[in-house]
């Protein structure tokens, strides 16, 4: 199996922010939250990544009721988001040189 491209940050924080199914906007207030304040999305930028989520399958509509869809991550979307985690986690672990290094 090949192995995943690295996640975009926003990617990232989305996945994070769909453990628990929510809707557009609370998905941007929950991504806000999880960044520490980092990270603040726009409707453009939040609509496009959840469209190309979607169409990976890393997500799924929940429900609609009119113009509010609340979505979910799916087993495949959990997988990918542990992976990216597991990377990013060996990453900094890698990285701990620069502490001994730079004494």
């Amino acid at each position: 199996m090949p192995e995943r491209q690295p996640m975009s940050e926003a990617m990232y924080y989305i996945l994070l922010a769909l453990l628990h199914p929510v809707h557009g906007y609370g998905v941007m207030q929950r991504v806000r939250e999880l960044s520490g304040g980092r990270l603040v999305l726009g409707p453009g930028t939040l609509y496009g990544i959840l469209t190309r989520m979607h169409t990976e399958g890393y997500i799924r509509l929940e429900s609609a009721e009119g113009r509010r869809k609340v979505y979910a991550i799916t087993e495949a979307g959990t997988q990918a988001l542990l992976e990216e985690y597991r990377r990013l986690k060996t990453m900094v672990q890698d990285g701990n040189i620069l502490e001994e290094e730079l004494k």
